[in-house]
């Protein structure tokens, strides 16, 4: 379990560092090379997201949303100084509620 919160959070940083570097590129004229470093990371949050041990693909990116939720709010509290209001945190429980469920449910 360490592993797999490990992995989703590494692709998380990848995911939404590599799509905040091509929005400075695009939306705020930054450097060129910012959106190329973004498109890297991107294409390594691809990459990183196979490491996960989970069998089902559309089971572990739906999963990767839900984690991806929690780390945007965080991103945007620590990194564009936007404070988090109780909306944003429950909406972000009941993500990690669903993802929980998703991973870790008993099947057959």
């Amino acid at each position: 379990m360490f592993k797999a919160a490990i992995i989703f959070i590494l692709a998380g940083l990848a995911e939404i560092g590599g799509g905040y570097l091509i929005w400075l590129w695009l939306r705020e004229g930054k450097s060129f090379w910012l959106g190329g470093v973004g498109g890297i990371l991107l294409a390594l949050y691809g990459v990183i997201a196979t490491f996960q041990s989970f069998p089902a693909f559309g089971r572990v990116y739906a999963a990767y949303g839900g984690v991806f939720i929690v780390l945007s709010v965080l991103w945007g509290w620590g990194i564009d100084k936007k404070t988090p209001d109780l909306y944003d945190w429950i909406g972000a429980a009941i993500c990690v509620i669903g993802v929980s469920v998703m991973l870790w449910a008993p099947r057959n």
